[in-house]
């Protein structure tokens, strides 16, 4: 472990996905401690996207915005919501300089696949439509996100290119949830790891997934053809037990001709990057601001 975050470890609590209202509310808690955001060099909007039911989003407008993302956040589409995703949105607008939709799906058990995944391909669709009045370019739309955020990302590549939707220019999946089998030798052995385990990965899933079926818009990693997807980012942290999930999940892009960037961070945890005061953290998120950039700018 990387010698600045192992110092926080015994700071971290685990989740309890068992009672998902309980660690929405810890969440919330935790992150308004935090010092806010600056976001004195963007505008914020708070709206609603019209679909069935409207979503809630966040938009992060830089005063020279070039291209924009979906963003979708963490949580294991059981936590999170436009506040608890407020700073890392903000950071990402910030140091990107592309404009960033953070979008407030619906949360499983309450509302179990394919909600979370609907309400985001609604503001995909959204986006694409009203990206010019937005004060930015419409062909220049990027998808990303943070564990389950990561996951939902790369489905809504797979249905863009399943349903001749928005033309997607990158995604951008960090430390992505993408394999409900959980049959990786990371995903079987990391029972241990901070923050996420191999046992609340399984909670979480049972959680999302409810009574569906786990189709590829659910779990991207059981998509059969990986082709004619937009170029990829995919990072993933050494003590993760989504580790090996994404660095197959790279590496199946790449074999089926797809671009793909793959930095796995050495030392890190899944989520550690919030602990800003690290160096390896500050890193990984220059890291992704700078791709983003370089992703929408080409």
């Amino acid at each position: 472990m990387d010698p600045e975050l192992d110092a926080f470890i015994p700071l971290i609590p685990r989740p309890n996905y068992d009672d998902p209202v309980a660690e929405r509310t810890n969440t919330a808690k935790l992150v308004a401690s935090l010092p806010a955001p600056d976001t004195s060099a963007m505008e914020v909007i708070d709206r609603t996207v019209p679909a069935n039911p409207d979503v809630p989003v966040r938009i992060y407008r830089p005063h020279t915005a070039q291209g924009a993302i979906v963003w979708l956040h963490g949580g294991g589409g059981v936590v999170g919501d436009l506040d608890t995703e407020h700073p890392a949105a903000a950071r990402l607008a910030d140091a990107s300089g592309a404009l960033v939709v953070s979008v407030g799906f619906r949360l499983a058990p309450e509302h179990p696949f394919p909600a979370a995944h609907d309400d985001a391909y609604a503001v995909l669709l959204w986006l694409a439509d009203n990206a010019a009045d937005l004060g930015t370019d419409p062909e220049r739309i990027a998808v990303g996100g943070m564990s389950a955020g990561g996951g939902l990302a790369a489905a809504l590549a797979l249905r863009a290119r399943d349903e001749q939707g928005p033309a997607i220019r990158y995604q951008l999946l960090n430390q992505p949830m993408l394999d409900d089998r959980q049959e990786t030798w990371s995903a079987r052995n990391f029972t241990d790891t901070p923050r996420l385990d191999a046992d609340n990965l399984a909670t979480i899933w049972r959680a999302y997934l409810g009574s569906a079926p786990a189709t590829p818009y659910a779990a991207p990693a059981r998509a059969t053809d990986l082709s004619g997807l937009p170029p990829a980012y995919i990072a993933t942290a050494e003590f993760d037990p989504l580790r090996d999930e994404g660095i197959g999940y790279a590496l199946r892009l790449l074999h089926a001709g797809v671009s793909v960037e793959l930095h796995q961070w050495p030392g890190t945890f899944h989520g550690s990057q919030a602990i800003l005061s690290a160096e390896v953290s500050q890193r990984q998120i220059a890291e992704l601001a700078a791709v983003l950039r370089r992703a929408l700018a080409e």
